[in-house]
């Protein structure tokens, strides 16, 4: 910036003062390189509690260029925002960026948030992830006997954890994995992306979750749980990428999510024969609401097949399905005992399927050879209604236990459109007992059709679950814009 003498000397005194401070600092600019300018942007989240300190990432060092692995980063911002805990609780921000990163855990009153841009990716080194026991109700773990790895985002014994954002992504980069278990070279089982064990009040919401090595989301002996506004996005040949899989939890609400798997879309469990009977703890008071799925190969909606310690009081609703291999799928065996009770299924779209209705009482699939060859499950009350399909090769088949049926099945309202190419025996049922009324093709002679006289809708229970009154609140945070 140049200008002539006689000019400066024109100039009233205080305008050269101003001038001369903005020579010199252009010139420091030039010296020190470009300087990044930020500024602060407030943005608002819903949440089942706010926080009252915020911190970001980059706080602690974190480097998010995708490269730079940023574990410690994590464990230490959590480590650093624990103190909060009886003091409002605190929020750690994740910029925009790629961020690198093995295993950490979470903490109590804590929210997790990623900004829109923000992507965690999961380290592929196996050293990332640290092997910790089985489930106590599995007895070992799902890939291999033994103990397993721990999940990219861990806690257990917590209370009031958020993790939500902008539709931020977190990616497992699975590949490495899928073909470790294709080639059966794994040592543990695959980690998952986000486990949460023994904890109350947990919100997973507003998410992209992507590439997860097995499971996504496994909430597991848990209570009051709401998952919400998430999308998976697996493809549909990876294996055991379930969506997401509430096991052993009592007061769940998963609602608006897209989820493409190679796996169930939704598999609801309760541990695996003796160690899940041993273990006791049901997954009850379950809301799935507004779910659309893509699964070529497996369920929309899966009951079991590890389900010893008991499923009640599902209530599924406003569900869509499309090229999946089945809507609701009922997974059990000889072995497992507990029960699966009292399911309410209304409101399902479904294009492009194999099966509508598909129950299995020979699933097989033992943790050892140590359970109960006469733990024979409970099947009963089970209630779909209201339901549309279209381009369908078996309408169903419902194949209960050789002296333990599956009984009180009710099916009503329900249109089938079968496929070109549709298997000539749309209805296949042994061991069951149930009614049907307005279902179309016509079910088999084990669902007798009760006539437009004595027809009635099957049940759907009208009164809310506890999870329904959870109250969310809008909260705020301040992120650094750059």
């Amino acid at each position: 910036m140049e200008f002539p003498i006689s000019t400066l000397t024109d100039i009233p005194a205080i305008h050269r003062i101003l001038l001369l401070a903005v020579v010199i600092l252009t010139a420091l600019g030039n010296v020190h390189g470009r300087h990044k300018v930020h500024k602060w942007e407030t943005v608002e989240y819903s949440a089942i509690s706010c926080r009252t300190h915020t911190a970001s990432l980059t706080d602690f060092g974190g480097v998010g260029d995708g490269t730079t692995l940023n574990t410690n980063a994590f464990k230490t911002a959590v480590d650093h925002l624990s103190q909060f805990q009886s003091d409002g609780g605190s929020l750690l921000y994740v910029p925009a960026g790629k961020w690198l990163t093995g295993s950490f855990n979470l903490t109590s009153h804590f929210t997790l948030y990623l900004d829109k841009d923000a992507v965690l990716l999961a380290s592929e080194d196996e050293n990332d992830y640290p092997v910790i026991a089985p489930l106590p109700s599995y007895g070992r773990g799902r890939d291999t006997d033994g103990g397993r790895f721990v999940s990219l985002i861990f806690g257990t014994n917590l209370t009031d954890v958020v993790i939500t954002g902008e539709n931020g992504t977190i990616d497992g980069q699975g590949q490495l994995w899928w073909d470790k278990f294709h080639k059966g070279e794994l040592k543990f089982t695959r980690p998952y992306l986000i486990e949460i064990m023994y904890s109350d009040n947990i919100q997973i919401s507003s998410l992209t979750l992507a590439n997860s090595p097995s499971w996504n989301v496994h909430p597991v002996y848990c209570s009051n749980i709401i998952i919400q506004r998430i999308t998976i996005l697996a493809p549909v040949r990876s294996p055991n990428t379930d969506g997401i899989n509430p096991d052993s939890c009592i007061n769940t609400r998963i609602e608006d999510c897209y989820i493409v798997s190679g796996d169930d879309c939704i598999a609801v469990k309760s541990g695996w024969d003796e160690y899940g009977v041993a273990f006791g703890m049901p997954t009850k008071q379950l809301a799935i609401r507004r779910i659309t799925c893509i699964s070529p190969t497996s369920a929309t909606i899966a009951l079991g097949s590890e389900m010893s310690g008991g499923i009640q009081d599902v209530r599924a609703e406003d569900i869509t399905a499309i090229d999946t291999e089945s809507a609701v799928r009922i997974k059990t065996a000889v072995g497992r005992g507990g029960y699966v009770k009292d399911i309410y299924v209304k409101g399902v779209t479904m294009k492009t399927m194999k099966y509508v209705f598909w129950m299995t009482g020979d699933y097989g699939s033992h943790p050892d050879n140590n359970y109960d060859p006469n733990a024979l499950p409970v099947i009963e009350n089970i209630n779909y209604r209201d339901m549309v399909a279209e381009n369908v090769t078996i309408a169903a088949k419902l194949a209960g236990i050789s002296g333990d049926p599956f009984t009180g099945i009710c099916i009503s309202n329900v249109t089938i459109e079968m496929a070109p190419e549709a298997k000539k025996l749309f209805w296949n049922c042994t061991d069951i007992s149930g009614i049907s009324s307005g279902v179309v093709p016509q079910p088999c002679d084990l669902l007798p059709d009760q006539g437009t006289e004595y027809a009635a809708p099957c049940n759907f229970p009208t009164e809310n679950l506890p999870i329904d009154d959870m109250e969310i609140q809008t909260c705020s945070c301040r992120k650094k814009i750059y």
